[in-house]
């Protein structure tokens, strides 16, 4: 009897995926629970498993779109298991934890084994550098062919590489030896289905929104040498490390709570007000930009922030984060410091009405209380929907950012502790 392998229901709101990647080969015997293909929707990617034993035929092709109960393949379940092979153990993601990975038996030594040469007793053979004349050559791109040893047997020793010429500039090479170097071939390669999702996602940002881009820069030295002093307290206390993502999660809490038109969202022609935070961090993986969220990042202490980014961050490059985390957010952060950005304008990541997009830390000379100082500079950019922000809320928003930053005691209330020790 074939038994029909259709696509599961892998969450509300999605009503097509993607078959990416086939996992076993056509006419292969499947066991009950084996997964047999990847099925990629708009948020992550997902292993179907077999429901039944059989022989599988495929229906569907690598890369065509599929709706939610669509046909994959079928399975011949009165197909008998090839002689030979006994039943195959399924992996489970519960077994997966459970099996522990077992030594691997120690090989006999044999009975008469070859004793290693000593130093003095090592043979080269002719034009062979020694190990120093070896690494001589290699920081001079010098092939050893080319150099005359004097040592015994011809050996190339440490003066013959150190009298050698470097190797030659190009130039001169005949246009043979460059043959093959250069290609004008094309390939084409479909778009994955997060891929397409993303790129729809942000044209629809850019041309629904009326985007906005405000900038300002930060010191980010007070911050730095926080890390610098309690880093290793940080870590022996709470069992994490204490990085930037924190302090600006923080900084950007306290100030959504004073600006809340920043973390609002049109709906149709109501304004969604949210007094939470749910925060959105933009993490870059293989198979594109997603962003899962930090739920209630209000209520969390700065090791709270912390092991959330990195619990977040890895299980979105292992591609084990669910559809519900990475939906709901209210605002978004965004580093493109890491990869060395200095300045951009980052694109809303709808419904949300504001993104803020950190970027590279540099030394730049400023004035400091008349006078020129290097300090650590960062740029921030916020980009913002100005049907719903205006230029005054979304600029005085980020200065508080920044202020808190510059003054991080500051966050441990909200507010200047000096003013609140004073009563002014």
């Amino acid at each position: 009897m074939a038994v029909e392998i259709k696509v599961p229901n892998v969450g509300e709101s999605i009503q097509e995926v993607t078959l990416s990647k086939w996992l076993v080969q056509e006419g292969d015997y499947v066991e009950v629970d084996q997964e047999i293909c990847e099925l990629e929707s708009d948020k992550a990617t997902l292993e179907l498993p077999c429901e039944v034993a059989g022989t599988i035929t495929f229906v569907a092709k690598e890369g065509s779109d599929l709706e939610i109960g669509a046909i994959v393949a079928k399975v011949d379940t009165s197909a008998k298991r090839p002689e030979g092979s006994a039943p195959k153990k399924v992996e489970t993601s519960e077994n997966k934890e459970e099996k522990k990975e077992e030594p691997a038996p120690e090989k006999e030594a044999p009975a008469k084994a070859a004793e290693t040469p000593k130093r003095s007793e090592t043979t080269y053979a002719i034009g062979h550098p020694s190990p120093a004349a070896a690494k001589i050559l290699a920081e001079k791109g010098t092939d050893p062919a080319n150099v005359k040893g004097s040592g015994k047997d011809g050996r190339i020793t440490k003066e013959d590489a150190q009298k050698s010429k470097e190797r030659s500039a190009p130039a001169t090479a005949s246009a043979s030896a460059y043959s093959g170097n250069f290609s004008r071939e094309t390939r084409t390669e479909q778009m994955s289905r997060l891929r397409r999702t993303i790129g729809d996602r942000l044209v629809a940002a850019k041309n629904t929104a009326a985007m906005l881009t405000t900038f300002n820069e930060v010191d980010m030295g007070p911050i730095m040498d926080i890390r610098k002093q309690y880093k290793e307290a940080f870590q022996k206390q709470h069992g994490v490390g204490l990085g930037f993502m924190s302090f600006f999660t923080r900084a950007c809490v306290l100030a959504l709570h004073r600006f809340p038109a920043v973390n609002a969202m049109i709906d149709g022609k109501e304004i969604v007000y949210h007094d939470y935070v749910d925060m959105g961090i933009a993490v870059s993986t293989e198979r594109g930009l997603v962003v899962p969220v930090i739920r209630n990042a209000e209520s969390l202490g700065m090791a709270g922030i912390e092991e959330a980014v990195i619990d977040i961050a890895t299980r979105a490059r292992d591609n084990k984060l669910d559809l519900d985390e990475m939906t709901g957010g209210t605002f978004t952060l965004t580093n493109g410091g890491v990869f060395g950005s200095l300045l951009s304008t980052p694109i809303l990541n709808a419904p949300q009405s504001a993104i803020l997009g950190m970027h590279k830390i540099e030394e730049r000379p400023i004035a400091l209380n008349g006078q020129v100082v290097i300090r650590p500079m960062m740029y921030l950019a916020l980009s913002y929907d100005h049907r719903i922000i205006d230029g005054k809320e979304s600029v005085s928003f980020l200065v508080l950012v920044k202020d808190y930053l510059e003054h991080p005691e500051k966050m441990l209330s909200g507010e200047d502790p000096v003013k609140g020790l004073l009563g002014v």
